[in-house]
């Protein structure tokens, strides 16, 4: 299907034979996820409001919403099936990418060689941090598509914004409850106060974000309705997150 008519379809009719991008979708929800891990889930930048002054934030969330946006398009043209595949694919690179950032971390360094103090600081993660990442991930990710594809069939397909900032108000909000306190209470260098600044704070950019790259959203769904030529419904969909099978 090129461009052509749009049908409405059940999620547990749609066959994936003809599916053309839903590959490229999964790629690029997958990389930006270990990316952001990678690049953003340790540091704490701030950033200076007015009257308020400065207020720290995680650097994650420059990039890490953007997975969030892609779950949304991938549920919303896909279904809830698919987006549970993904997610569990997801999933497991964070779990492989975490095996293999401590394997390669504990391998004696070569005498000449004088960064491992610094790629252990990059990469050495702390495994209460791993831990945390990868269940608020697994939590958060399908709390969102539930939501995304539940409203979907109460609205009739109608108001996309609603769904997807609506979605995400809830996704995001259990990824940062469970993450923040898990990851870092108690921690040194995090006291209880910061750690619930950060949670809000992040929990309030993330559902910025939504709101900012709706029109991306729009967009994106659009053109890969066309082209796959469906619009999936997810009426008689077993919402079950402990499933790989579409």
């Amino acid at each position: 299907m090129d461009g052509g008519k749009v049908k409405s379809v059940d999620g547990a009719a749609l066959s994936g034979g003809h599916l053309r991008y839903f590959d490229y979708v999964m790629a690029a929800f997958v990389t930006i996820l270990l990316l952001s891990n990678v690049l953003g889930a340790g540091k704490v930048a701030t950033i200076d409001l007015p009257l308020i002054g400065d207020w720290p934030f995680g650097a994650g969330i420059l990039f890490f919403p953007i997975s969030y946006v892609i779950g949304d398009i991938l549920t919303e043209v896909y279904g809830y099936a698919r987006a549970r595949r993904v997610i569990w694919v997801g999933f497991a690179a964070l779990l492989f990418m975490a095996f293999m950032a401590q394997i390669v971390v504990a391998l004696p360094p070569a005498p000449d060689w004088t960064n491992q103090a610094a790629y252990e600081a990059i990469f050495g993660q702390v495994p209460r941090i791993v831990f945390a990442s990868m269940i608020a991930f697994w939590v958060g990710e399908f709390v969102n598509s539930y939501v995304l594809a539940r409203m979907k069939v109460w609205t009739q397909g109608r108001h996309l914004w609603a769904r997807t900032i609506g979605s995400t108000l809830a996704g995001q909000g259990v990824d940062s409850l469970i993450f923040y306190p898990l990851a870092f209470w108690g921690a040194e260098g995090w006291n209880n106060d910061l750690v619930i600044k950060v949670l809000l704070t992040q929990w309030a950019l993330k559902v910025a974000w939504e709101a900012l790259l709706t029109p991306v959203t729009y967009g994106a769904v659009s053109w890969l309705k066309r082209r796959e030529g469906v619009d999936v419904y997810d009426s008689n969909i077993d919402f079950t997150p402990f499933r790989t099978k579409v």
